[in-house]
């Protein structure tokens, strides 16, 4: 090893040597070639190991260290130049900013810090001065002009430190702390100097705080750091999140302090310390935590956090032999409204939804946002199903009134599924799955109710599936046929209208009728699909026969909710009539009072607007449901459907037929066409005639036919008198 020398060792040229090191080769080689342009003799070593080799044959003048690296940090380095070339002057280059780190490297030795990504006129002044300066000092003086610059950079660190600086005496009392504390807390350091620091600590905090410093093995290599609360000057309330780190002071290291801010009233100062401001980073951590568990918009608990509270309670119910309910909630017509009105309405309406489920529920019951417009709700500890029947009326009443979006009257109603504990399953995806099976019969029974789960549901479920993943095909595959049932004339036996039915020619079960497949379609959104698919096999059918010389032939279509109810439903039924060249006033749609009355405003508005453009308007299954004069009276109708179930009770003399007199003497008071349906005896349709009833369909004429049937028997009259 070559001998450390006392004398200044500029190279044989007079330039200084100087070491560079660091373990990333491109800012090595920066920082080299930076030094090297301005008449440095430079040595690069990449990495602390590389470093302490070179040192062991070479001496140098100044040596610049990253402090972070693999295999020798920058400490060991010190360490090794301390120890073998004391005159060496040391610079940090660092990306380490910490405090800890940059009190340590000047403890260390060294005479500046400079922080990644640096200046490098700032750097190469820095290096100037200090080179210039132990120039002038030399080999005596360069001990004390170390010290002198490290306390300086000290003192000027702890005097700008974005931290608070502190210090205690053996008991816990301040000795000094720096003035962030009054921009951060509030307090002056004069009026906390002297006193206890669990003055300033949270009450939560005390016991924690006032042990941290009496713990074993804490040190200036090993310092405590932990997180408390500070509380902020005048107020218990208001409390700010700090990171401490404090380690015991040598007096013999650490003499009094002639700061004139450091030191009052004669204590020794035993503890020095940082506390670190982290209360925004505490508060980030706490949304995040928040976001993770929790539906941003409507603050709800999510699906992680609904199925975590779920576990622990079926694991309190086991132990307990108690009962628990699982709900699974979908809001009926939502889509439809916030199609309709936009996102942002839609979310205001789960916010209020949200607000108007959680009045209905007991303390411990957990309400969750599970996606979309479905909520699932736990009931722990329910004595058995009448607690959750109980809670099912309320939620769905606590939605029946309407929501006023901005302008907007809107109604929403809620399917209920609920699977209780342990009948309905013992495990937290059993019961969440069979109340969402429960819900769906719930929907495909007419929405707005609650069903408790069944196993047989389970059954019809695994068969939906099938029928689901069939019916998906039939419309790729152009399974779905379109059938025709004529309407009559009741008094001159003449074809009027056909009424357009489906029926789907399924590949293994055969023909299938409306009633199998129908509500499936409604619950798995394939509805508006196959009516689009049938109202264009239909265009295409009775417009022809219209351009064959059946001029007056009018084609009805049973119009499903979804279609009805989607905010360009006007403009997409127009569009289909174009491209089949098809007469809207030849068309006339068949729609059910439920539909209407279920946003009676937006759809008034699309039915004026077919009108208008000479579609005809029909209610179907008339005096089935709403029934009211009021929203008759205010649209554009023109033809009255009577149900069938009416039509039959003619024929069993029953209280039906005095609702067929009411609906037909309505209607020729308000100047409605009527329309009977399921007419199948001549007794029924001798009493329609005597009624005044405009026109009939029914098994009387016939079943509905296939258009290659009715197509041939255009422009003949068929049995029974119909004439075409």
């Amino acid at each position: 090893m070559k001998p450390a020398s006392t004398e200044w060792t500029y190279g044989d040229d007079g330039k200084a040597r100087i070491l560079v090191v660091d373990d990333d080769p491109r800012l090595l080689s920066g920082l080299a070639s930076l030094l090297r342009s301005k008449g440095y003799e430079v040595t690069e070593a990449e990495g602390g190991r590389m470093a302490c080799r070179i040192l062991e044959s070479e001496s140098f003048d100044l040596a610049m260290l990253d402090l972070r690296m693999p295999d020798v940090d920058g400490f060991g380095v010190m360490e090794r130049l301390s120890s073998e070339q004391p005159e060496c002057g040391v610079i940090v280059v660092s990306g380490e900013s910490s405090f800890s780190s940059v009190s340590r490297a000047l403890r260390r030795g060294a005479l500046d810090y400079i922080r990644k990504p640096f200046d490098p006129e700032e750097l190469l002044a820095t290096v100037d001065g200090v080179l210039g300066k132990r120039s002038l000092l030399r080999a005596h003086e360069h001990i004390r002009m170390r010290l002198e610059k490290s306390e300086e950079l000290h003192r000027y660190i702890v005097n700008s430190s974005p931290d608070i600086v502190f210090m205690l005496d053996g008991d816990g009392h301040f000795c000094f702390v720096n003035s962030k504390i009054e921009s951060l807390l509030g307090y002056q350091p004069t009026e906390l100097c002297g006193r206890h620091f669990r003055h300033i600590l949270d009450d939560r905090d005390i016991a924690r705080g006032t042990y941290a410093l009496k713990g074993p093995n804490i040190s200036a290599d090993n310092p405590r750091t932990l997180e408390v609360r500070l509380k902020t000057r005048g107020s218990r309330k208001a409390t700010r999140h700090f990171e401490i780190t404090a380690f015991p002071i040598d007096p013999e290291t650490w003499p009094h302090t002639n700061h004139d801010d450091g030191k009052y009233d004669g204590r020794e100062a035993r503890y020095y310390g940082t506390a670190r401001d982290v209360t925004e980073r505490k508060e980030a951590e706490a949304f995040i935590n928040f976001q993770a568990y929790h539906d941003l918009l409507t603050r709800l608990p999510n699906r992680a956090l609904f199925k975590d509270r779920l576990d622990l309670a079926i694991t309190h119910a086991r132990r307990s032999e108690q009962k628990l309910a699982v709900m699974f909630l979908d809001l009926d017509r939502f889509k439809v409204i916030n199609d309709t009105l936009g996102h942002a309405m839609g979310d205001r309406l789960l916010q209020a939804v949200t607000q108007r489920l959680e009045r209905c529920l007991r303390k411990g019951d957990t309400l969750s946002r599970f996606g979309g417009d479905e909520f699932t709700l736990l009931l722990p500890s329910i004595h058995g199903y009448e607690d959750a029947r109980q809670i099912s009326k309320k939620l769905i009443k606590a939605l029946r009134a309407p929501f006023q979006l901005g302008e907007h009257e809107v109604f929403v109603g809620v399917s209920i599924g609920i699977a209780t504990y342990p009948e309905a399953g013992e495990s937290m995806d059993q019961l969440i799955q069979n109340a969402d099976i429960a819900m769906y019969h719930v929907k495909a029974r007419g929405k707005d109710g609650y069903r408790f789960y069944s196993e047989s549901m389970s059954i019809d479920t695994a068969n939906r599936l099938s029928l689901e993943r069939d019916l998906r095909m039939a419309l790729e595959r152009d399974e779905l046929r379109v059938f025709y049932q004529p309407q009559v004339c009741s008094s001159s036996n003449r074809v009027v209208g056909l009424e357009a039915l489906v029926r789907w020619q399924h590949p293994e079960r055969g023909l299938l009728y409306p009633r199998d497949f129908l509500p499936l379609a409604e619950e798995t959104k394939l509805i508006a699909k196959l009516s689009e698919c049938v109202l264009d096999q239909a265009c295409h059918d009775v417009g022809q026969w219209i351009r064959e010389g059946h001029s007056d032939l009018r084609l009805a279509v049973n119009l499903s909710p979804v279609q009805v109810e989607h905010p360009r439903f006007v403009e997409t039924l127009m569009a289909q009539l174009h491209a089949h060249g098809f007469p809207p006033q030849n068309l006339e749609i068949e729609i059910t009072e439920n539909v209407i009355m279920n946003d009676l405003e937006q759809i008034s508005q699309k039915l004026r607007e077919l009108a208008s453009l000479g579609v005809r308007i029909a209610i179907d299954d008339f005096g089935t449901g709403y029934s009211s004069l009021n929203y008759i009276h205010r649209l554009p109708i023109h033809t009255l459907k009577v149900d069938q179930s009416f039509v039959k009770a003619i024929r069993r003399g029953e209280d039906g037929a005095c609702i067929v007199n009411a609906i037909v003497a309505m209607a020729h008071g308000l100047k409605l066409q009527i329309v009977a349906e399921g007419v199948e005896t001549d007794e029924q349709l001798t009493y329609l005639k005597s009624l005044g009833c405009h026109q009939v369909q029914g098994f009387f004429y016939g079943p509905a036919r296939p258009a290659d049937v009715i197509g041939k028997t255009l422009g003949h009259t068929p049995a029974r008198a119909v004439a075409f």
